[in-house]
């Protein structure tokens, strides 16, 4: 090819695409793949004059918009790497990523077009399969997020894991799709080299509502349904499935979060699609695992299948020696899409990639035939709605509640959701404890929304192990046997979901 994956892809697609649409917003504003080519080199020049150049980082706070789109390929054709900063984080997380990333360009508006001026003139980079593309952004085991490495040589090796072999001569056939997450999220960043190659005209919604997904759905006539678990379970619950003509779905590719027996089963029979369980993360690339469209139930509705094409699984136990079929240890991956470690974080790195193959933090089982079964997390960490939360950064900050001794956040399963975080509250001596309410608005300036706690239980002590530690066993125990003093409603909680 001569040039960087993502710098090739877009010049070849304004070349045989032109003015096809690459991205639609909710207002009918399209992006043709000939002004993405056009606009990113107008903002690579821009971003030159500012200093930036082949190895520098530019942190994208932007919404997921065509300006987000623009700027992360202008980057590129720089031979920058980009990080985006995902805007569903409060002010004050994003602040501490870009302290962490300590990029040498911030970009926090749209770069200015120059509608209808001479297309600017960017010398293309010499090919580099080491240089850095993209630092995608994830939680770590203590909940501080942490920046994963893409080089051009992953991004190259997704294209050919989602578009198997020959890849590099398959142009268009793409169809619609909608973008299901934010373009900060793994599955944008290290995928939108194949996305553009196939000639896909990619629908953006500004906030994720299930009314609108279905709508896009039904006009467009879109055939494969790519989801996360808890928007697929909102869309099963929206009354304008009814109403609406969804027939055209043949596919659901679900990923982020687990899909209960149960979503499975409705999903494929309102829909009348194949059912595909997508299991993976961002240090994998957004490439693991997963289960065949036409598996049987044994496979379809209680595993996450087998090893995708190049995707090679480990069960062990904590010496990471491997187990025998059937025995529950700690899931590793290893893939040529994976990260190469985490940004400026060796320690992290180190604990993560052992031996080149990725620790998971899940406890897993795999079966004679090979097919894995996720049987929890070796660590308190949930996910809620396709996103991660991690338990001890919550209660860091719930705790300086003024009328709170004690907390401690334990998940609980919700259909919805796939998790959700239930406070349990110990009151300071002589004041009533906070309701829930007061509870969220008291942590809304420090955490995102989806990390706050959806119900909440009050009990006198919190439980402790023998080593007098926080006994999170008997907590999870207590929350299952309580009724909660409050919780959030699951309209208002399904409607934040991945937004």
């Amino acid at each position: 090819m001569g040039m960087a994956i993502l710098v090739h892809t877009v010049r070849e697609a304004a070349r045989r695409f032109g003015e096809r649409s690459a991205f639609v917003d909710q207002t009918g504003a399209r992006l043709t793949y000939a002004a993405l080519d056009r606009r990113s080199d107008i903002a690579a020049t821009r971003l030159r004059a500012d200093g930036v150049g082949d190895g520098s980082v530019v942190a994208l706070q932007l919404d997921s918009t065509f300006d987000y789109v623009v700027t992360y390929v202008a980057a590129a054709k720089l031979g920058a790497a980009a990080s985006g900063i995902n805007p569903s984080l409060a002010p004050s997380e994003q602040a501490a990523l870009i302290e962490r990333l300590n990029p040498d360009a911030v970009i926090e508006e749209a770069i200015p077009d120059d509608e209808g001026g001479d297309k600017a003139s960017i010398p293309d980079l010499n090919e580099d399969p080491e240089r850095i593309v993209a630092i995608v952004f994830t939680s770590g085991t203590t909940g501080l997020p942490r920046g994963a490495i893409f080089r051009d040589r992953q991004l190259r090796a997704v294209c050919e894991a989602d578009l198997g072999p020959g890849w590099e001569d398959r142009w268009d056939g793409g169809g619609h799709m909608l973008a299901s997450t934010q373009f900060a999220h793994v599955g944008f960043m290290t995928k939108l080299p194949w996305y553009l190659r196939t000639g896909t005209t990619t629908h953006v919604l500004g906030r994720w509502r299930s009314g609108d997904v279905l709508r896009t759905v039904a006009e467009h006539r879109i055939a494969t349904l790519g989801v996360v678990a808890p928007q697929l379970a909102l869309l099963l619950r929206d009354p304008s499935l009814a109403e609406l003509d969804v027939s055209c779905v043949e596919r659901i590719i679900a990923g982020g979060a687990a899909s209960p027996p149960a979503l499975v089963r409705a999903a494929r029979q309102t829909f009348g699609a194949q059912y595909s369980i997508r299991y993976s993360s961002t240090e994998s690339g957004g490439v693991g695992l997963g289960t065949a469209f036409d598996a049987p139930d044994v496979e379809a509705l209680y595993t996450v299948g087998r090893p995708r094409p190049g995707v090679d699984v480990r069960i062990v136990d904590d010496a990471l020696d491997d187990l025998a079929d059937d025995a529950t240890g700690e899931l590793l991956l290893r893939t040529p899409t994976m990260f190469d470690g985490y940004w400026r974080d060796p320690e992290a790195t180190s604990a993560t990639l052992v031996d080149g193959w990725i620790r998971t933090g899940d406890l897993a089982s795999r079966d004679a035939t090979g097919l894995v079964t996720i049987r929890g997390r070796v660590k308190e960490m949930y996910i809620r709605g396709g996103y991660n939360v991690a338990p001890a950064e919550v209660e860091a900050v719930l705790g300086d509640h003024p009328d709170v001794s004690a907390i401690a956040i334990v998940p609980r399963p919700d259909e919805v959701m796939g998790e959700v975080g239930v406070a349990v509250v110990v009151a300071r001596p002589d004041a009533a404890p906070p309701s829930l309410n007061e509870l969220r608005s008291f942590g809304a300036e420090r955490l995102a929304r989806w990390k706050l706690p959806e119900a909440l239980v009050v009990v006198d002590d919190l439980p402790l192990t023998t080593m007098q530690k926080l006994d999170r066993a008997a907590l999870s125990a207590t929350i299952h046997g309580a009724d909660p003093v409050d919780r959030v409603g699951s309209s208002e909680t399904g409607e934040r979901s991945g937004r």
